[in-house]
């Protein structure tokens, strides 16, 4: 191995070396100006956006007028209006000897369906149990849309941080290759070396090209969910770090049953199980009161008369056998449904915490040890560098160390946002 000597490029090959471990900045100062119009975000205000802007759970929320229609139609007190009846007639009557007479008769008649099973009071809990599913499932839509949106805006600011790094990677290596390019000239390095810096170069070229790509891909995504015109590109302000822990697993599990998707389940059982007493109640016949109030007769003999009838149907042969078969049905279905949501749910909060800790184990250990020991390396090399000490595949090997230490810290924090994300949004903890 040859030794570099201490001439010229050599105190640029130590600067270049020294970019690595400079502060990298986030949000939109970590950019380039985009090609494409940008708008830069905070979390909150990217949350709020699309809160406000995202179809699925506008339309969720235009579901509530259909349900307060119902629990309003559910509280009448009776299931069916009143009927009103009028008849008139004309009769023609031709006593024996006398020329005919015409006589005007009328009838009025009001009449009332009564339930008699107390259907009233099934309908009224249906009713209440669907809304207040209804509601607990626009918040669970809420949370969905809102984990959605912080997730991707933390993959835009870990893409901007990294594409931020890659740039001083290709700053790097391009000034390690115009040094040793110099040297070559002078004589005091070989082709080869200039080979290895070009490839370096090329490659970290590359790599920034290929984050640009996944930069744009994320960002686009996050404008698509934030419901942004087309040309406009969201620019992710904030910090990609660790957060201090709020929450420990029992608490989590404690509020698991609170989760809006098991609480919209539950209210769905419950309406459900309201709907089959309701059926059930269904086969007690309805009683049918009648008043009518008629005037018959010639006009000499008028005869006014009042007439109450009740009416009840026989339940002999229609035993409302398909609407209890259906509601049993109906019942069984969201029964297995809460039954497996709560079971996976837990299971779910359980595996996702062990990812957590995993990740935030990680991430220290990037932190703690590994950036600081590859941070003095750097520093190492840089003097052994200078002093002639290591040659030019030696400071290649440290800097790929120091940019891959700082690339894996930079995907684990990532992965560490995205995961509590789905953690709070399986064990219904809320974001705000």
């Amino acid at each position: 191995m040859r030794f570099l000597s201490r001439k010229h490029g050599v105190t640029a090959l130590a600067t270049a070396a020294t970019l690595l471990w400079l502060p990298t900045t986030s949000g939109a100062q970590a950019l380039a100006q985009p090609s494409r119009p940008s708008s830069a975000l905070t979390l909150q205000q990217a949350l709020q956006m699309a809160e406000t802007a995202n179809a699925a759970l506008r339309a969720k929320r235009a579901q509530t007028a259909a349900a307060d229609g119902a629990q309003l139609d559910a509280n009448a007190l009776l299931a069916s209006n009143p009927q009103l009846s009028l008849d008139f007639a004309r009769r023609s009557v031709s006593p024996s000897g006398l020329p005919a007479q015409r006589n005007g008769e009328w009838g009025a008649g009001l009449s009332q369906a009564f339930e008699t099973g107390g259907q009233r009071s099934y309908r009224r809990d249906a009713a209440s149990a669907s809304l207040a599913a209804l509601r607990a499932e626009i918040e669970d839509t809420r949370r969905v849309l809102r984990t959605e949106v912080a997730t991707r805006f933390y993959r835009v600011l870990a893409l901007q941080q990294r594409v931020a790094l890659e740039a001083q990677s290709v700053r790097l290596f391009d000034e390690t290759a115009a040094a040793v390019q110099k040297r070559r000239v002078a004589g005091e390095d070989t082709k080869l070396d200039a080979n290895i810096t070009v490839v370096e170069a090329e490659r970290a070229r590359n790599q920034l090209a290929a984050t640009e790509e996944q930069l744009n891909d994320a960002r686009t995504e996050l404008a698509t969910q934030l419901q942004l015109s087309p040309p406009t590109l969201p620019v992710a302000e904030g910090t990609l770090e660790l957060l201090k822990p709020r929450y420990t697993l029992a608490q989590l599990q404690e509020q698991v049953v609170l989760q809006p998707r098991l609480s919209a389940l539950e209210a769905r059982e419950n309406s459900a199980l309201a709907r089959l007493k309701l059926e059930q109640a269904n086969i007690a016949p309805d009683v049918t009161v009648g008043l009518s109030v008629g005037r018959q007769g010639p006009s000499d003999s008028r005869e006014i008369t009042t007439m109450l009838s009740v009416s009840v149907p026989l339940p002999l042969f229609k035993r409302n056998a398909l609407g209890i078969g259906q509601a049993r049905t109906d019942l069984s279905q969201v029964q297995i449904d809460r039954q497996a949501a709560t079971r996976d749910t837990n299971a779910q909060v359980q595996s996702l915490w062990a990812r957590l800790s995993s990740l935030e184990s990680r991430v220290r250990r990037l932190q703690d040890t590994v950036l600081p020991t590859l941070a003095d390396n750097q520093q190492l090399s840089i003097k052994s560098q200078r002093a002639g000490q290591i040659g030019l595949l030696e400071l290649i090997v440290v800097s790929r160390q120091s940019l891959d230490a700082r690339r894996d810290l930079n995907e684990a924090l990532s992965d560490y946002h995205a995961t509590r994300l789905s953690l709070e949004r399986a064990a219904g903890w809320t974001q705000e």
